[in-house]
């Protein structure tokens, strides 16, 4: 069967720090399973996509409220582990102070889906436990807030490492294929070649906040 990716819009949680209306919601896999990346706020939304496929695993790529309120409910029907890098692990508890998630990700580690795999790359900076899942059979890499089309992304209109974003950025990120699709927490995609464009003018331009970049959560 053939592997794909479903993207759902999901409504910005109140009071999660989002400058959006909606966070991207992304479902990689067959007819028969999938992974979802970052459940946001409406887990009846997602199931909806999903469809009576079953749910391997719900992974986020960090602890923000927009972007990890529905996990455990998603999570629920299929009784499918929930994924976060552990140094996220105090945003988490912000938004389910009663529940733990059932995987600590690490740098490198690997989760499979379909006749896919997607290696975890941490990438800190927007959070501490902030990471991207590179899938290089499909070309793609799914950023979270450590990249947006707009470039380096802020927290409630601040930046809380902007040093360690663009370093991210340029060490794990832009060193991917450059024709690799950018499929980020939030607005359009773009890629790896366009960041590495771009890449100079974020440095030179410090952390300002801009239209492209947004309040961001």
């Amino acid at each position: 069967m053939t592997t794909r990716i479903d993207q759902f819009s999901s409504p910005a949680a109140v009071g999660g720090g989002s400058g959006t209306d909606e966070v991207n919601v992304w479902i990689v896999g067959d007819d028969e399973e999938v992974i979802v990346i970052d459940p946001g706020t409406d887990p009846a939304g997602v199931l909806d996509v999903v469809g009576d496929r079953e749910v391997l695993a719900v992974i986020c790529t960090h602890g923000h409220a927009d972007h990890i309120a529905a996990a455990m409910e998603l999570a629920e029907r299929d009784q499918a582990p929930v994924a976060l890098h552990p140094k996220d692990r105090m945003l988490w508890r912000e938004a389910h102070p009663g529940d733990v998630a059932d995987i600590e990700m690490e740098d490198g580690g690997i989760f499979e889906v379909a006749d896919v795999s997607l290696e975890v790359i941490h990438a800190p900076g927007h959070t501490d436990g902030s990471a991207c899942l590179y899938c290089e059979g499909l070309g793609v890499v799914f950023t979270g807030h450590a990249l947006l089309a707009g470039g380096p992304v802020p927290h409630d209109g601040e930046f809380p490492d902007f040093a360690g974003q663009l370093t991210a950025i340029g060490e794990h990120l832009l060193t991917l294929p450059s024709g690799t699709r950018v499929l980020p927490g939030c607005g359009p995609e773009t890629t790896i070649a366009e960041a590495e464009k771009k890449f100079d003018s974020w440095v030179s331009a410090g952390p300002v906040v801009t239209a492209q970049s947004g309040p961001g959560d």
